[in-house]
């Protein structure tokens, strides 16, 4: 089996994981907040990952340095999943996964000021045309902009600041510690966030699979894409992740009478190619002494 084969069953991994997380978000939002429903993912997290830990040896990687930036990073997943879960209640779950698309093109950006990366012409004209990839998928003008198109794009510069301070955090802490904190702090937030009035809901019986499903696929996902990227260069990976947007659209259209958006497919084609400009920059770059 080649290297892309392997890559490409991880990523039906993760495109499978992403879009029913999608459709149970979408269900258990009719009765749970965004608030809500982070925090019953986080503390479902929490289990997953201590029992995992304890099944891999790897329970005492989960350290306390850097706690700061778990902190803002967690503060940046949090914003942006929370935007996620309201935008994909809100809008067209293809219009969601296509904006979702730009979160790379943010890292671009976010990483000459957050990690002392140099700002090439080629990411600028890349995120120009992901801006472009923006307006052709939101047609502002021609289409009611919605506060969920609204979330959705918001959405994806959270995602994009929680993937550079991940990036800080790998050069000292392993993943067992990243998804520990990240489900520990986000179950803590979500406490404050949901119970800020005094009233926290339950799910109902109906919803306890659809949450536990949430709390799965999410880190399935991330970790089916991560075991990809880890077998193929992000050139293949990333065409394979766009594989997402057709099979959402046809999830959307199927089960919630959502139309396939012509509009939609053309503006994240513009978002994929910006990416892909960039990746290719990246790869082609000579490598960056790391000497001091």
């Amino acid at each position: 089996m080649t290297d892309v084969t392997r890559a490409a069953l991880w990523m039906i991994g993760a495109i499978v994981s992403f879009s029913g997380m999608a459709v149970a978000g979408r269900t258990v939002s009719l009765e749970l907040d965004t608030f809500e429903i982070m925090l019953f993912r986080s503390v479902i997290g929490i289990v997953i990952v201590l029992v995992v830990a304890s099944a891999t040896g790897t329970l005492r990687q989960i350290r306390r340095n850097r706690l700061g930036l778990h902190f803002i990073r967690n503060i940046s997943h949090f914003t942006g999943q929370n935007l996620w879960f309201f935008a994909i209640s809100a809008a067209p779950l293809a219009q969601v996964f296509a904006l979702e698309f730009t979160s790379p093109l943010w890292a671009f950006i976010l990483s000459p000021l957050l990690l002392k990366e140099k700002l090439t012409r080629v990411r600028v004209m890349a995120a120009i045309l992901g801006f472009v990839g923006i307006l052709i998928v939101a047609r502002p003008g021609a289409e009611p902009l919605s506060a969920g198109l609204i979330a959705a794009a918001l959405a994806a510069i959270g995602f994009a600041g929680s993937a550079v301070f991940t990036r800080l955090l790998t050069r000292t802490e392993t993943i067992t510690c990243i998804l520990f904190w990240l489900t520990v702090m986000q179950a803590a937030l979500g406490l404050i966030c949901a119970g800020y009035d005094g009233d926290i809901a339950l799910p109902g019986s109906a919803n306890v699979p659809w949450i536990m499903l949430i709390a799965c696929a999410g880190l399935l996902a991330h970790f089916c894409l991560t075991k990809a990227l880890s077998i193929a260069p992000a050139t293949i990976v990333l065409p394979l992740d766009f594989a997402r947007l057709p099979v959402i659209a046809i999830v959307g259209m199927l089960f919630y009478a959502e139309p396939l958006d012509l509009w939609v497919f053309a503006g994240a084609a513009v978002i994929f190619a910006a990416n892909w400009i960039n990746i290719r920059a990246v790869n082609r770059a000579p490598p960056v002494s790391t000497r001091a």
